[in-house]
């Protein structure tokens, strides 16, 4: 297979076989983009779409895979290209545009409903990536024949065309950082938006530290003024001598933090779409704490992590049960089983198969 893929400016290339890589201009100097619906992605998907209608005039492609909103205007240019659509819905997008405060007008709103209904039953196939945009979408879709819920479940290292190192335009890592080997450590690796529930991981943790000053917290990850606002309440916590914050670094780097880990972390506070990190955790073999809300517990389950409301008390009780409780060990065992029974590469790719063998039955 031979695929083409359509992005934007910023990034760094991959390196996968048989991948074309066509980007619009990078235009740094409008800033990143980040997380979430923005004006600055709704201007740059303008050259995204002028690229796409561009391959499209030169190539006959099987089908089309339109990632968020995307399928928007690939919507429109199916019947006039006639291609096959695949409709990779990670998320809903009117709902992002409440869940980011992006906008209040319900007429804008409205119009992103209607694109999203007309995509969703306008594509060939729906893929969603959790149980709660499948339920969501199972409302909108009238041919529940062409849903599919396939699971982002397989996290394997990317190899990039250069060094692999932060993007342009992305902070740089404050260094390699040793995690001490005679404390117990806490990772989280992740952004650290806002909903990503740092604050609450901060607080969490000074409960823990009071009860237990050999606990270590490692966060990886964040633009440099995230870091800087989470390190100032580490500060404030008195947290100086137990945490550190990397910043942005390069994905095998994280991995390695995340594989040193004595527990892993997820303290998300808000939201539905499962994290990508829980599937990773899950096949660590090492114990993880998450909180109790929707997003985490259509995948975990008190069997495999420790879960616990989102407030500083409770999460830090689970922190602490998670470095004293015999039960670590089972519940990282039962982690794994479930990541093999339910969501391993070899599912995932089967997965994949059904949907673009039903996608092609016809022809």
């Amino acid at each position: 297979m031979k695929i083409d893929l359509v992005t934007y400016g910023e990034g760094t290339d991959p390196d996968i076989p048989n991948l074309r890589i066509f980007r619009g201009p990078r235009l740094a100097w409008l800033g990143r983009v980040k997380t979430g619906p923005s004006l600055l992605k709704l201007f740059l998907d303008v050259f995204v779409a002028a690229r796409t209608v561009g391959r499209l005039l030169r190539n006959r492609y099987d089908f089309v895979d339109a990632h968020e909103e995307a399928v928007f205007f690939c919507r429109f240019l199916k019947p006039i290209f006639r291609f096959k659509l695949i409709y990779d819905m990670h998320s809903s997008l009117p709902q992002q545009l409440t869940n980011f405060d992006f906008t209040d007008s319900r007429i804008i709103r409205y119009i992103f409903e209607k694109l999203e209904n007309s995509s969703i039953n306008a594509a060939d196939a729906v893929i969603t990536i959790c149980p709660d945009i499948a339920n969501y979408a199972t409302q909108i879709i009238t041919d529940p024949a062409k849903h599919f819920l396939i699971e982002n479940s397989i996290f394997e290292p990317v190899k990039l065309k250069v060094d692999d190192e932060p993007s342009e335009g992305q902070p740089s890592s404050t260094g390699t950082f040793e995690l001490p080997t005679d404390r117990f450590c806490f990772v989280y690796a992740g952004t650290l938006e806002t909903y990503q529930g740092i604050d609450l991981l901060v607080r969490s943790f000074a409960n823990v530290v009071r009860q237990q000053p050999r606990a270590f917290l490692l966060v990886v990850g964040g633009t440099d003024a995230q870091v800087e606002h989470y390190r100032s309440l580490a500060r404030a916590e008195g947290l100086e001598e137990h945490c550190h914050f990397t910043g942005t670094v390069p994905q095998r780097q994280a991995h390695q933090y995340m594989q040193s880990a004595s527990t892993l972390l997820s303290p998300r506070t808000a939201g539905t779409n499962t994290p990508l990190k829980v599937y990773q955790q899950l096949a660590s073999g090492i114990p993880q704490v998450a909180t109790n809300i929707y997003s985490h517990t259509q995948v975990l389950n008190d069997d495999v992590a420790f879960l616990a409301d989102p407030d500083p008390d409770a999460f830090g009780a689970s922190m602490l049960a998670a470095m004293s409780d015999g039960a670590a060990k089972e519940k990282a065992e039962n982690a794994k089983r479930l990541y093999e029974r339910e969501y391993s590469r070899e599912l995932y790719v089967g997965k994949l198969g059904t949907l673009l063998n039903a996608l092609f039955s016809d022809d």
